[in-house]
Formats: structure tokens, C-alpha cells, sequence
């Protein structure tokens, strides 16, 4: 979403947003003289509205299973339909009777605007709101470039099939990822292309040190425990048939959920409470006065500030943590037969051939991904 601020040094309001590896800036509008708080209000107004139009993005109406009155697809799909009166309600005179949150922020905003009081700021900051809405709509259509980049830190409750084409062909070309993959892609459709890769990568390694791809993640030393605990899980389901969407978006809306506050399922709730006994039974052994409410366990796998881009972060790892067992066979088989004084050429060609057996694995089973 789009953050609004206050600059002091030139007193002007402006927007800034992410685009995956850093943050840009505009100047939306020098602002009159006023007081301090009524700017740094309206700032604080812009970007909740920002927050709540770009909520209509991250928790798409079409995910919902019922779209009856009253219902959650139905809630969703009034607060979407209400992007065409944030402009109208900006500029209006008075305050009207308002149901979905979306208007009720843009109303507040408007109560922003009449305190400062300046015809030209109104006008600078509507043309700014029209653009932020422009660019949801923007993402929504798949076309992250321009203000919609922003996109590609926010988790989302779907992915388009087109992004996923286009992370898997991004992967493609560099299997162990690219800036592109975290600056042109919705992070859950590239999280469902990089579940694709690291079960090439995970069964490609498995063949050559005879283990089933989900005992090569689950051994992959570099990562920490819960990262193991969600890519065996994804590997695992992979494996036996599940599509890597039927993994990865249940594991990100679950997390959302939490980011919410709730616990959905009980099935999960109780996973999570033997998970807790289990971590209790370990703690006594190291620490044998440890008493049970002492230990602290996470109710999700994942960051529930970010997880999306946190699932695609660990995927990446595991895909390198493949290669690093990879190479660590290799090396200890082939050393005769691959010894060459110049150790960087040896080391390319190890990550010649793993990464050709990786992309025949992917493609084997593209049929799944897409």
C-alpha cells in the first residue's frame, strides 16, 4: 500500500510505496500554511484509505464461497463497488449515510481536506487518490508496472494464472531466482511457481542421494525449523499428487487468517497444540524446570506480517539448499573424475548439470503447475 508523510524541509505532503527492493517517492502537494496536525492527519487519512483499497486487492471478492446477502463475497465485492465514490465523497460538501468501509475512510479523508482548507490541495490529492485506485485496478488486471509494483509485497488471498506463468518462466531461466521475480510478480503466484521448482530441485537431488525429495528438505541445514516445517509439507503433498496452488495458498490464506486474529480449523489448532507438547517434552530434557507455559510456539509457519514474500523467501532456500546437498554428493563421488586445478570451472559445471536435471524434472510436471 501507499504510505503518505509530511515533509517538514519543503512542507509538502508525499507518497511513497515499495517496489520489492526499495521504496519510491512522489511529491503529492505543497501544503498551505496550517497546523502541523491537521497535515500529519490527512497524511495518516490517505494512507488508511490506501490500505482499505488495497485490502479489496489482497481479499478478492471471487475467493469467497458464498456471494448471498450478507455474506463475506457479498461484504467484499460492496467494498470493491464503492471505488467509484471515493472521488465524489472527497470533494463533498457534506457527509452522507455510508456502509462499506472504503467510503467511510474516504469520507474522514474529505474532513482532512475542509480543515486545511486550500482548493489546491484538494484538487492535487483527489488526482492522487485517482491514481491509487487506478493502480489496484491496475494489479487486478495483472499489470504490476508503475504505482501498481506495489503489489508485489503484498500477500493475496489468490494468484493469476498468468503470474504464475510467468514466475515459472522466470524460474526458467534462473532456478535459484532473479530481481524479477521479486519486483514483477504477485509474491503468492511466485511462491506457487517457486513450490513447482524446489520439488524439481528436491526430487532431482533425492535420485542421487537416494532419499524422497521431502528427507532432502527436511535435512536442509541452513534452515530453521519452521521454514523445514512448512516446505516438507509442501514437498510432501506435491509428491503425492497435490498441484503446488493446493499447497501454497492454503498455508498463506491460514496465515492471513492469523494476521487477523483467528485461528480457523480445528484440525490445525490441534496440529499446533501436539506440535507445542512435543516442543514442551524437548524443552524439559534441556531445561528440566522449564514449566509448560514457558514455551513460547508460533500458531503459524509463516510471518503473519508478510506471508506471502516470507513463504517465497523460504522456498528459495530450500531450492539452494538442494543444491547445496547436490553438489556435496557430487563432489564426494566425482572427485577423481572431476578434479580441475581451477576450482571455479568445476564448481560451474556442477551447477551446469544440476540445474538441466532441474528444469527436465519441471517440466515433467508442468501440467501441474499451470
Amino acid at each position: 500500500m501507499t504510505r503518505y508523510a509530511v515533509d517538514h524541509a519543503r512542507n509538502a505532503l508525499v507518497a511513497h510505496w515499495s517496489t520489492g527492493i526499495g521504496d519510491v517517492a512522489v511529491t503529492v502537494a505543497a501544503l498551505p500554511p496550517a497546523l502541523l496536525s491537521d497535515a500529519l492527519r490527512l497524511a495518516a487519512r490517505l494512507t488508511e484509505l490506501s490500505q482499505a483499497c488495497w485490502r479489496c486487492y489482497t481479499h478478492p471478492a471471487s475467493i469467497s464461497d458464498q456471494h448471498g446477502p450478507g455474506s463475506l463475497g457479498w461484504h467484499r465485492q460492496r467494498e470493491r463497488d464503492a471505488f467509484t465514490a471515493v472521488v465524489p465523497i472527497l470533494t463533498a460538501s457534506a457527509d452522507t449515510p455510508l456502509s462499506a468501509k472504503v467510503g467511510e475512510i474516504a469520507q474522514r479523508t474529505g474532513r482532512a481536506l475542509i480543515a486545511l482548507d486550500s482548493p489546491e490541495l484538494t484538487a492535487q490529492v483527489v488526482a492522487d487518490v485517482a491514481a491509487e485506485l487506478s493502480a489496484v485496478e491496475q494489479a487486478e488486471r495483472d499489470d504490476l508496472s508503475g504505482r501498481a509494483q506495489q503489489a508485489v509485497t503484498l500477500s493475496r488471498e489468490d494468484a493469476s494464472p498468468l503470474q504464475v506463468a510467468q514466475a515459472d518462466a522466470f524460474l526458467n531461466r534462473q532456478p535459484f531466482g532473479s530481481e524479477e521475480l521479486i519486483t514483477q510478480i504477485d509474491p503468492a503466484a511466485a511462491a506457487i511457481a517457486a513450490a513447482h521448482w524446489l520439488h524439481a530441485a528436491a526430487a532431482t537431488t533425492g535420485r542421487h542421494v537416494r532419499q524422497h525429495p521431502a528427507q532432502v528438505v527436511a535435512e536442509g541445514d541452513h534452515l530453521r525449523p519452521l521454514a523445514v516445517e512448512s516446505l516438507v509439507e509442501i514437498v510432501s503433498a506435491i509428491s503425492f499428487g497435490a498441484t503446488p496452488r493446493q499447497t501454497v495458498m492454503p498455508l498463506i490464506r491460514h496465515t492471513l487468517h492469523v494476521a487477523e486474529g483467528h485461528l480457523c480449523g480445528v484440525t490445525d489448532a490441534k496440529r499446533r497444540i501436539a506440535a507445542a507438547e512435543r516442543l514442551v517434552a524437548r524443552t524439559r530434557i534441556d531445561h528440566p524446570h522449564a514449566g509448560r507455559d514457558s514455551v513460547c510456539l508460533p500458531i503459524t509457519s509463516l510471518d503473519p506480517a508478510r506471508p506471502a514474500l516470507d513463504l517465497l523467501d523460504k522456498l528459495m532456500a530450500g531450492i539452494h539448499g538442494c543444491w547445496l546437498q547436490y553438489a556435496g554428493h557430487a563432489r564426494t563421488r566425482h572427485a577423481v573424475a572431476w578434479y580441475d586445478p581451477d576450482g571455479d570451472r568445476r564448481q560451474e559445471r556442477h551447477v551446469e548439470l544440476f540445474l538441466t536435471e532441474v528444469r527436465q524434472e519441471a517440466a515433467t510436471r508442468r501440467r501441474h503447475l499451470l
